[in-house]
């Protein structure tokens, strides 16, 4: 007798927000079938200030299964949620990728700039796509950029609505409203798992329409003497239009500025999703030549991002384009959880050189949430009416409070799973039973290279940040005896020419350490080792700091 069960397998976004992938692996009897990717974006971690750009989910539990991937549904076009794929792409044996259409150009475009040409499949709502044993159809959904989707999975053991990212706007501006009627139907016809977005569960009532942003934009830049400058994600491209729509209102020329946002654009526009008549368009150096209120600005970096364009504008850094009092920026996007720091740095920077910031906390229609209020995430639950759900997408308090939520709704507490990236879930038919944890760990993407960013690197990383870092040059012959007098360099920890005799009773420090000893045999690793621990003692004793130290060792 055939038995089929359905194991879910979150690899990121369960519980931090960003860095999205989700797993959906079916079984007949105790043998793997088919397994369908939803999502496979980037994450922002705490550590970025140490070098670290960013977070990839870990697929080390895909290795062996490879064959088995039928697809990667893509729901929709932010970093969180596609970035990453460019990275994994070969290692997941190349399969098949969809979604809709300004997603299909973005990631078309992420691969590009890894030499590589690849064809997204576009979908077709309401048609039935059957990747091995699923059947997947796709829902247009709103969220804060255009042809967000929605993705019910249909399986022999049940079937699983996919609901990222979404909110339930009746009147966007650009792009389909919600498909309320398949929805319905998708819950007429039985689900036995919802798996929601919850990072508005905290948030009463329903999320604002991204149409109220679109009049907020008009109202501040009649306001507006200097330069309107216009802050948020350069993928939300609903956004942009309408500060574009205002700013041809108002005869400001537009310059938008950051790499992601100029590259977003030009594909938005080249799609048609972008309209924007030729003479509004400004290039940089042609700032300065026009009046302050003949100028609108959209730029990347909403979330205080280290290099981006705004911080360069923020730390005068740009040399055609300068804050001065009666600018105005807008950050029309709220932080990302765990960004708040680096947000609240910026507006102070911007704040300091006279602009004129307005954001989130004192204006409330600067950004309508693209994550729908608790509201929203009622209707979608009475529209799907499942046996379980599974919050996604928010926080572990997010979670919590989606489960109340669902509590208050009559349905029982034991039907809302809770999950932390990694742990798993059974499905059989009108049957949830928790499975064995996966492991995951982060990997780091930097400058150099992709999952070489490990902990101690990160540690090193932080120690140069603040306590600065020493270099002992030793010259040694084949005996580990010195035939030279030690050479001590620093960088950030203390002045060299004002510390001079700290630095001379370092050398006497490594001297003594290597004078030859009775019965002690050494190599060139027990003396890294035994001089990075004695100047470490040495320096803390006489500094009260732990300067990173690295011993160089010449032989001769």
């Amino acid at each position: 007798m055939t038995a089929y069960k359905l194991h879910f397998v979150p690899l990121g976004g369960i519980t931090g927000v960003t860095k999205n992938m989700y797993l959906y692996e079916l079984y007949e009897n105790e043998t793997l079938k088919d397994i369908l990717i939803v999502d496979c974006g980037i994450g922002f971690p705490q550590e970025k200030e140490f070098g670290v750009d960013f977070v990839i989910p870990d697929i080390s539990y895909l290795k062996g299964k490879t064959d088995k991937i039928r697809a990667v549904l893509l729901t929709h076009g932010h970093e969180d949620h596609i970035s990453a794929l460019p990275y994994h792409y070969n290692e997941l044996g190349k399969p098949q990728i969809f979604s809709s259409k300004l997603t299909v150009a973005f990631i078309e475009n992420k691969f590009k700039e890894f030499n590589q040409n690849i064809r997204v499949n576009q979908v077709q709502y309401t048609k039935e796509y059957a990747l091995g044993n699923f059947r997947v159809f796709f829902f247009p959904i709103t969220h804060s950029i255009p042809d967000a989707m929605h993705i019910l999975i249909k399986t022999p053991v049940g079937n699983i609505y996919h609901a990222a990212d979404f909110k339930l706007d009746l009147t966007p501006p650009y792009g389909k409203p919600p498909d309320f009627y398949s929805i319905s139907k998708a819950g007429h016809d039985g689900i036995l798992c919802l798996l929601s977005d919850s990072l508005g569960a905290e948030r009463e009532g329903l999320t604002l329409s991204e149409n109220i942003v679109g009049q907020t934009f008009e109202d501040e830049m009649r306001k507006t003497k200097g330069k309107f400058i216009m802050t948020t994600f350069s993928s939300n491209i609903s956004r942009i239009r309408q500060c574009v729509e205002a700013a041809v209102k108002f005869n400001r020329k537009i310059l938008f500025m950051g790499r992601s946002m100029k590259e977003n654009t030009t594909i938005a526009k080249e799609i048609g999703y972008l309209p924007i008549p030729h003479d509004f368009l400004l290039k940089e150096d042609q700032v300065l030549r026009l009046a302050p209120n003949r100028v609108c600005l959209i730029v990347a970096g909403s979330q205080g991002q280290y290099d981006s364009a705004l911080s360069k504008l923020a730390q005068k850094q740009n040399p055609n384009i300068k804050i001065k009092p009666g600018d105005k920026v807008i950050f029309s996007s709220d932080p990302i959880p765990g960004n708040e720091q680096e947000v609240y740095s910026l507006i102070e920077e911007l704040s300091l050189q006279g602009a004129d910031v307005i954001y989130s906390d004192i204006e409330d229609q600067l950004h309508a949430s693209g994550h729908g209020n608790q509201e929203d995430l009622k209707f979608l639950v009475r529209f799907t009416n499942p046996k379980f759900f599974i919050p996604i997408g928010g926080t572990i308090r997010h979670q919590r409070q989606y489960q109340r939520i669902v509590e208050e709704m009559g349905y029982q507490k034991e039907t809302v799973f809770l999950l932390t990236e990694g742990e798993t879930m059974w499905f059989t038919p009108n049957k949830a039973l928790r499975g064995d944890d996966v492991e995951t760990k982060n990997i780091f993407v930097d400058a150099y290279g992709i999952g070489d960013v490990g902990n101690i690197v990160l540690r090193d990383r932080k120690t140069l940040s603040s306590e600065g870092m020493v270099v002992a040059v030793l010259v040694l012959d084949n005996q580990m005896k010195l035939t030279a007098k030690p050479r001590i360099l620093s960088r950030g920890f203390v002045y060299e020419k004002e510390e001079e005799q700290l630095y001379n009773t370092a050398v006497s420090v490594i001297e003594n350490v290597l004078k030859p000893k009775s019965g002690r045999v050494m190599d060139f690793t027990a003396v890294r080792r035994e001089v990075i621990d004695t100047l470490e003692d040495y320096f803390f004793k006489e500094k009260g700091r732990k300067p990173l130290i690295v011993v160089e060792i010449i032989q001769v």
